[in-house]
């Protein structure tokens, strides 16, 4: 029999991808049905969301299993962040698997985490087993599902990470599919002439229009005539969409086209820790900061190196001809569900104004500093997306011991930080490191950002410009509130209350008898706890508590208590 060689060259091929792509699909993490409260990229305060979110029927203590063979590589324990979390590496993948927010591991590895806690002394702590010390198999109950963290709810959160890299992954592409056929949901568009190179409608100003549904749930046109000259930039607000779900998650695939041609397309599928910031010159961040929107935009800021970008002139479009241009968006999720919508922009000859004067102009790829009489700015090269024109004010206060210092004139976010120094009018401390830097809110209250004396004033590091400023003290310590502590010794538990007026809570510690004991805490809520450990504590010996906390001034309190 002869044999056709292309038909069995694709037959081998096809086995072989498919037995990849099988070897790659892992089990889900709970065992209960899958649902998903966020997806991966989905757009966060500073950062991109790097996993999958899974509820959990609204409860704690879902059993969580490993998704495939391989071993505990890191185990981390903190009040905020992933609170309890657990990491698996699986070599015959070259991945990781992340599971956070946990109430609980296994009471082998529960087990192992107290002993090291115990050893040093400290409540939150980051671990790295030896390779063959927790083997896990596929399937196997590593945890249970919790709330603990910087959580707003129970659930698990889930990532799939490249083991080299640390890279975070879209863990859909590795999951079995699930029933999605909702299109992404468009909610505005908007406009952005470039300074002193383009307008909108006569203005220099982004102009940003909400887009209304006709009854089908389908997006309305602009609803008003669009008119542009010189070069612009569009961004676009949109989520998606899954079945059965109310919740609003983020787009995965956006293109833009012009007059037919792709002139820019981002995919989240992988980014970098270091880069997720970034996020801050993806999106509008002038509108994220006054109205908390999402506007994505679909053009690339110079110092902006996410690596998920495709772009034609950086997705800036030059209107230069005096006609209609034709904008179409193509917003699709990971099961390839598609959103096409189309606006047009006319091309309508306008005067674009000279630039005005700038005193105080940053280069977002050079060192910028800014100095004058009791204040000074100073922002690494690499820290700034974009040029800016810099604005500072000064406001003389009685109420703080330097003048008040509006940093900018409008929103504009950094990378990794800028150092701020504010001179001292007035220095009455005998203990300088009372001293801290606040922001001062719109609404007059204040957030402590702190610092270090420094050359008759306080430096500290700030990570977004258009704020206001000044040095304030914090000279009152934590406060230590004891929580029924008649029944302390029945119910064998301790609670007690832990606040702090001004630089929040730095540190804290509790022994019996000179001895340390593990109190654990949770960020959301200002409780501390101790379980009684009958291993560690000598049977028939009167107990002495000594709870101590320090804040982030210094300022320290005791709380002492014979049980």
């Amino acid at each position: 029999m002869k044999i056709n060689h292309s038909i069995f060259i694709y037959i081998f091929l096809f086995v072989v991808y498919n037995s990849s792509t099988f070897s790659q699909q892992y089990r889900y993490p709970l065992t209960i049905p899958p649902a998903f409260s966020a997806n991966f990229g989905e757009l966060r305060s500073n950062h991109f969301h790097s996993g999958l979110d899974f509820k959990t029927e609204q409860t704690v203590n879902k059993p969580v299993v490993a998704i495939e063979e391989g071993y505990v590589s890191r185990i981390s324990v903190s009040p905020g962040g992933f609170g309890l979390a657990l990491y698996v590496d699986h070599p015959s993948t070259g991945h990781t698997s992340v599971y956070a927010h946990l109430n609980s591991f296994s009471k082998e590895i529960a087990d192992w985490v107290k002993k090291n806690q115990y050893e040093q002394e400290r409540f939150q702590v980051t671990l790295h087993p030896e390779k063959g010390q927790f083997p896990v198999k596929r399937g196997e109950q590593i945890a249970l599902s919790g709330n603990r963290g910087s959580s707003g709810g129970p659930h698990l959160h889930f990532e799939i990470r490249d083991s080299h890299t640390e890279e975070p992954l879209d863990a859909l592409a590795y999951l079995p599919l699930v029933a999605d056929t909702q299109k992404p949901d468009l909610r505005g568009i908007a406009f952005y002439p470039q300074k002193d190179k383009g307008l909108i409608n006569g203005s220099n100003d982004p102009l940003r229009i909400n887009i209304s549904k006709d009854g089908q749930g389908n997006p309305l046109a602009p609803g008003r005539t669009i008119n542009a000259w010189g070069r612009i930039g569009v961004g676009v607000k949109a989520y998606d969409r899954m079945n059965g779900q109310s919740n609003i998650y983020g787009v995965k695939h956006i293109r833009l086209f012009v007059d037919g041609k792709l002139v820019f397309r981002s995919s989240i599928d992988r980014f970098s820790f270091s880069d997720t910031r970034m996020l801050n010159s993806f999106i509008d961040f002038e509108d994220w900061s006054e109205q908390r929107s999402f506007y994505m935009k679909s053009f690339v800021d110079p110092g902006n190196r996410l690596p998920f970008y495709e772009t034609s002139n950086n997705g800036y479009i030059d209107i230069t001809e005096e006609r209609e241009y034709r904008f179409r968006y193509e917003l699709e999720d990971h099961a390839g569900n598609r959103l096409d919508y189309r606006f047009s922009v006319l091309g309508k000859p306008q005067e674009i104004p000279a630039p005005l004067p700038c005193k105080n102009w940053f280069t977002w790829n050079l060192n910028n500093s800014f100095l004058e009489m009791g204040f000074s700015l100073s922002i690494p090269a690499g820290n700034l997306y974009s040029d800016i024109c810099f604005i500072h004010r000064k406001t003389e206060s009685h109420t703080y011991y330097s003048h008040l210092h509006q940093v900018n004139d409008k929103p504009v976010p950094l990378h990794q930080g800028a150092e701020l120094w504010i001179g001292l009018h007035t220095d009455t401390l005998q203990n300088r490191s009372k001293y801290g830097i606040v922001k001062i809110n719109d609404n007059g209250s204040e957030s402590w950002i702190g610092g270090t004396y420094k050359r008759g004033g306080i430096a500290a590091t700030i990570r977004e410009l258009g704020d206001c400023y000044a040095v304030s003290s914090d000279t009152l310590p934590p406060t230590i509130t004891p929580l029924s502590p008649g029944n302390w010794v029945k119910q064998r538990c301790i609670k007690v209350r832990l606040s702090d007026n001004k630089s929040g809570i730095a540190s804290f510690r509790g022994e019996i008898n000179g001895k340390f004991v593990l109190f654990t805490h949770d960020v959301k809520s200002n409780v501390y706890t101790y379980l009684f450990d009958d291993a560690r504590l000598n049977k028939g010996e009167q107990l002495t508590l000594v709870f101590t906390a320090i804040d982030g001034a210094g300022n320290s309190s005791e709380y002492e208590k014979v049980l």
